[in-house]
């Protein structure tokens, strides 16, 4: 099993990654520094990597889900609503790869401000 390190301003996830390109892009190209950006209740940061969408690719995602927004090239994590969901929904602003999945709670994103540096390492 694949995981990586995520620290994020004051808080940290650690992440199981699934068997996707997109997570093997990702993986591969660790470690990774960026700078959070916040949309509603989404942390997100860009990469330097190009993926494709992948098939399966969604828009309404469950807290934990790890997502890739393929036209931001950026790295997604929903933990509540945004400006676009409706009810209780996590909706992100497009269909996005889903790559891997919190092993903690993610409502910890809460803590985190716009611009707090972003860092993910590999932990095997």
């Amino acid at each position: 099993m694949r995981r990586l390190k995520m620290s994020i301003g004051p808080v940290e996830l650690t992440a199981q990654l699934f068997d996707t390109p997109t997570a093997d892009a990702i993986y591969n190209s660790l470690p990774i520094e960026s700078e959070a950006h916040t949309w509603g209740e989404e942390v997100y940061f860009s990469t330097p990597l190009r993926v494709i969408r992948e098939p399966g690719a969604r828009d309404v995602v469950e807290k934990g889900d790890l997502a890739f927004w393929v036209e931001g090239n950026s790295i997604a994590i929903g933990f509540g609503r945004t400006p676009v969901s409706v009810g209780d929904e996590i909706r992100l602003a497009a269909k996005t790869n889903i790559w891997g999945r919190a092993l903690e709670p993610v409502s910890v994103l809460e803590a985190v401000q716009e611009g707090d540096p972003v860092s993910l390492e590999r932990l095997d």
